[in-house]
């Protein structure tokens, strides 16, 4: 068993259900089996290592633990790591990337090694660091990392001309869109999107039930057009609506059946979508959102520079006409070399269709 790879998938795990803390996956290791593991628990709870550390119980003394994130050295909601590490008699601990938190960041090494705790670090960092993308981005800027995810035929088309979206891409395309979903804090969406196609906006399973936690769905809507009766209104998990021109009467009425309004306006009267996004983080401990929305919206969040990462599903279908939409739309670039040009990108087959992953 490669240990650290086991450790990652623990961390996979925990993705979406623990924020603001960041995804870990932990293995308490002796003499090559496995004695304890866990990962990260929801906020307020046990801490990966500690949860290894539990099930290891007498069997940590002496051995390796393996984490995918550097242990905490300070008091937080819970106790250090490294100071149960140490008083368990760990002898060595093996870490895939450091704690980008300025307040970890190399200190829980230097604490381990200190108490003469043997440290190796950047065991299947790629991995690492990806898993904690957006805890990383947050610890350091206090913004959500943003994914801008959409789905479209070979010709570029989100929809046919007269608005139909379903479906350009196949059943298992959209299955791994709830996975996304499960391990993002929360879902954006705009008010067109919404009229035009009363989306769920829920993570579901392969039976197609919702799954017990669900992420946030937030609605970019600038004049609270929202229908009374959309369907994501009366799916489990919270709604917030961003809006900047919304009656009272109608705030009210989203108040009372659990909707949260964020009131964010720029001059012209639009939503101020960079301000929303920064208040997500600052009252709603989101650190990462998934966008699904229409060519409009998604425009706006490039043109902010505020995507951080897109997953384009391309389906080998042809929808054609010169007023079918695309996926961004915003004042995009004038000339071609100012085009966003995505890194470490990445290539994924599902059924017929492929997903393409890059970074901006």
């Amino acid at each position: 068993m490669n240990h650290m790879r086991r450790a990652l998938r623990l961390a996979r795990g925990a993705l979406g259900s623990v924020n603001p803390n960041p995804a870990v996956g932990s293995l308490v290791v002796s003499k090559g089996i496995v004695q304890g593991e866990g990962r990260t628990q929801p906020q307020g709870g046990d801490h990966a290592e500690i949860v290894a550390l539990k099930a290891a119980g007498s069997s940590a003394k002496g051995a390796s633990l393996y984490t995918t994130l550097e242990p905490c050295p300070h008091f937080g909601k819970t106790p250090p790591c490294t100071d149960a590490i140490i008083e368990s008699g760990i002898k060595e601990v093996r870490i895939s990337t450091i704690d980008p938190n300025p307040i970890v960041s190399g200190k829980g090494i230097e604490k381990l090694r200190d108490a003469n705790v043997r440290v190796v670090v950047g065991e299947d960092s790629e991995q690492g660091m990806q898993i904690i993308e957006a805890y990383s981005k947050f610890m350091t800027s206090k913004m959500p990392f943003v994914t801008a995810k959409f789905a479209m035929s070979l010709d570029g088309k989100i929809a046919t001309s007269s608005g139909d979206s379903k479906w350009i891409t196949g059943e298992r395309s959209r299955w791994y869109t709830h996975k996304i979903r499960s391990q993002s804090d929360a879902i954006l969406t705009g008010i067109n999107t919404v009229i035009a196609d009363d989306p769920l906006l829920t993570a579901r399973n392969e039976r197609g039930n919702p799954l017990t936690r669900q992420p946030i769905r937030v609605v970019i809507d600038t004049n609270g057009r929202i229908p009374e009766n959309s369907k994501l209104l009366k799916e489990p998990g919270q709604t917030i609506l961003a809006s900047s021109r919304i009656q009272p009467s109608k705030m009210e009425y989203l108040k009372q059946i659990g909707v949260k309004t964020i009131i964010s306006g720029l001059p012209e009267g639009n939503v101020d979508i960079y301000k929303t996004i920064q208040i997500l983080g600052a009252t709603e401990n989101v650190t990462s959102i998934l966008v699904e929305s229409g060519a409009t919206i998604m425009g706006s969040l490039f043109d902010l520079s505020l995507v951080d990462k897109v997953i384009a599903f391309i389906a080998p279908t042809i929808i054609g006409g010169g007023n079918s939409p695309s996926p961004v739309a915003g004042v995009g670039v004038e000339a071609m070399v100012e085009s966003l040009k995505l890194q470490r990108v990445q290539w994924k087959r599902f059924g017929r269709d492929i997903a393409i992953t890059g970074y901006c």
